[in-house]
Formats: structure tokens, sequence, C-alpha cells
């Protein structure tokens, strides 16, 4: 019964340690963010205004006809491929309907049920 005691004494002063340096740094944050602030408002007082900012969007009409052909040949490219890597499209059977037909997959299954065994000399 003592060790309980021991335990639970233990487990407190560890989580008071931990919530103290957590408040302590919880404290020290608030304190450094007043401080930005508190700067930041003085900086802001004595600048002039930023200028307004421009934004310049290229559009299509912009682009010279060659560029606009290639960027068209490149999507029709990649919508034709159907992107073979996992398109639904493109595979040859459903997900899950071959689990006992691949001889990689029934080697896996054998070795994790099995545990891997070393054969016998």
């Amino acid at each position: 019964m003592e060790n309980l005691g021991f335990g639970l004494e233990i487990t407190l002063y560890g989580m008071g340690l931990v919530f103290a340096l957590l408040t302590l740094l919880w404290g020290f944050l608030a304190i450094v963010g007043r401080l930005d602030r508190a700067s930041e408002e003085e900086i802001a007082e004595g600048a002039p205004p930023a200028p307004p900012v421009r934004v310049i969007v290229a559009d299509a009409f912009d682009l010279e006809p060659e560029v606009v052909a290639a960027i068209t040949i490149a999507v029709l490219t990649h919508t034709s491929a159907r992107r073979r890597q996992a398109a639904p499209a493109m595979r040859s059977a459903k997900p899950g309907s071959q689990l006992y037909a691949s001889r990689w997959l029934a080697a896996g299954r054998t070795r994790q049920t099995r545990g891997n065994v070393p054969p016998k000399r």
C-alpha cells in the first residue's frame, strides 16, 4: 500500500510541475504578445501609409497562341491518359474482388498468420 501512496505522490509532483511550467510559458507568451502589439502600434503611428498594391492577373488573351495551344494539348493528353495510377476505369477488376488471386498477397498473409519461420534444413 505504501507503493501506491508513493506512486500517487510522484504523479502529483510530476503533473503539478508540468502544469506549473505550462502556466509560466502561457504567461510569458501573453507578455511578449502585448509588448509586440505595443511596438507595432508605435511603429504604425510614425510610418507613412503604405501605397496600394496593384495586382496584374494574366489572362488567356494575354498569352501567345502557341502557349495556349501547348497548354491545351497538355490538358487533353492528361485527361486521355485517365491517370493510370489509380483510375477506376483503368482497373481490370474491382478492388477487393481478387483477395485470394494474388500470389504476393497470399504469401504475405501466410507469413503474417504463421509467423516468419525460416524453413528447416
